[in-house]
C-alpha cells in the first residue's frame, strides 16, 4: 500500500495532453472524489470543502464557458494559444470543481473569534490538500489531470450553470483524461537546502 502511494505522487504531474477516450468508470472517478472528500483533513473538522464533478455535455459547457469569458478579455491577436490550451482542457473526459463552503468558514469565525483570521487561510489550505488527494487518486486509476485557476473570471457563469450555491467559493479547476502526451522531465531542487532534521 504504502509503495502505491508513494508511486501514485511521484507519477502525478500536469497532462496537458488528455482524452475523452478513458478505460475508467465514472463509478471509479466518483470513488477516487468521495474518497478524497470524507478523509481528508480540515481545520477543526470544519468540512468547508465542496466538489462538484462535471463530464460528458457538461464538461465541454464548462470550457465553452470558459472560452467565451477569456474572449471578452484577451486581444484577438493573442488569443491563439489561451484557445489551444482551452481545447486540450475540453478533449479530456471530464472536470473536478473545487470550492470552499464561505458559510461555513464565517460560522467558525464567528465561533472562535481568537482564530477568526486563520480560518480562510486554513480552509484553503484545506482546499489544496482536496486536490493533491484528488489528483494522486485519479493518476493512480492511470488519468493524467492538471489544475486550473480561471476563477473568479468564470464563478458566476459557472454557478448558474449548474445552480451553485452562492456561499461555495470557487478555488480551482482539475481537467482530467486518458493522457495522450507525456510531461517533461521534473526538475528538483536540492532536498538538503528544503528539508532539515534536529534532534
Amino acid at each position: 500500500m504504502t509503495v502505491d502511494f508513494y508511486q501514485a505522487l511521484k507519477e502525478r504531474r500536469s497532462y496537458y495532453g488528455i482524452s475523452k477516450d478513458v478505460g475508467v468508470s465514472e463509478e471509479k472517478v466518483k470513488e477516487v472524489v468521495e474518497f478524497a472528500v470524507k478523509h481528508t483533513p480540515s481545520a477543526f473538522n470544519s468540512q468547508t470543502a465542496r466538489v462538484v464533478v462535471l463530464t460528458g455535455d457538461a464538461h465541454d459547457k464548462l470550457w465553452d464557458i470558459t472560452t467565451e469569458t477569456l474572449k471578452k478579455i484577451v486581444a484577438e491577436e493573442n488569443f491563439e494559444g489561451t484557445r489551444q490550451k482551452l481545447e486540450s482542457f475540453q478533449a479530456g473526459f471530464g472536470t473536478v470543481l473545487f470550492f470552499e463552503d464561505e458559510a461555513g468558514v464565517r460560522s467558525l469565525q464567528e465561533q472562535f473569534p481568537l482564530y477568526a483570521d486563520n480560518f480562510p487561510v486554513w480552509s484553503q489550505q484545506s482546499s489544496g490538500m482536496h486536490q493533491l488527494v484528488v489528483w494522486a487518486g485519479l493518476e493512480a486509476e492511470g488519468l493524467g489531470a492538471s489544475l486550473q485557476h480561471y476563477n473568479p473570471l468564470i464563478d458566476e457563469e459557472v454557478k448558474n450553470e449548474w445552480n451553485i450555491p452562492s456561499n461555495w467559493k470557487l478555488i480551482a479547476q482539475m481537467p482530467f483524461g486518458k493522457p495522450t502526451s507525456q510531461p517533461g522531465e521534473k526538475e528538483f531542487k536540492p532536498i538538503e537546502d528544503r528539508v532539515k532534521y534536529f534532534k
